[in-house]
């Protein structure tokens, strides 16, 4: 299932402001979970994944991920911030755009396609520039829906 199909209009948002990394971290997990029982372990497992090494690509694009045992289906968010912070990206630039998701931990196939995808989203520098200047979360969405409308059609998805 391509990212678009998970990224709702609610999980793409503009301008957000957050202090660090970990506090970013806890923002997307509020956005992933469904309610506030699920935050921590979202939390959990984006900060776990951290630690193995930061989901910084570079040029200012990250994309913080996880698996979580407890989720039915995988969920999305994509956000731009308000200010680039640290992420520890291998390029050591701060980071302003970023695409979190969780994935059921049974899902590895889909979890690995989902980040193929995105890097391949955020290896088109023209894609960057367009979310970069987009007016609002709206706006960023369909950014994005242009890239994969254009995407090249041999990219097959086996779920």
């Amino acid at each position: 299932m391509p990212f678009l199909d998970l990224l709702s209009a609610e999980h793409v948002c503009t301008n957000i402001v957050a202090a660090d990394k970990p506090q970013l971290l806890d923002k997307l997990a509020a956005m992933l979970a469904r309610d506030g029982a699920e935050q921590p372990s979202i939390a959990a497992a984006l900060k776990e994944r951290e630690m193995l090494g930061s989901t910084g690509l570079g040029h200012g694009v990250a994309i913080p991920h996880g698996r979580i045992d407890s989720l039915d289906k995988p969920r999305v968010a994509l956000v731009r911030l308000a200010r680039p912070l640290d992420f520890g990206s291998i390029d050591g630039q701060p980071v302003d755009l970023v695409a979190a998701m969780v994935v059921p931990e049974q899902n590895t196939d889909l979890h690995l396609q989902l980040l193929a995808e995105l890097a391949e989203f955020f290896s088109h520098k023209e894609v960057v520039k367009a979310l970069r200047e987009a007016a609002d979360g709206s706006a960023l969405r369909a950014e994005l829906a242009e890239f994969s409308r254009n995407r090249l059609k041999d990219a097959t998805w086996t779920d």
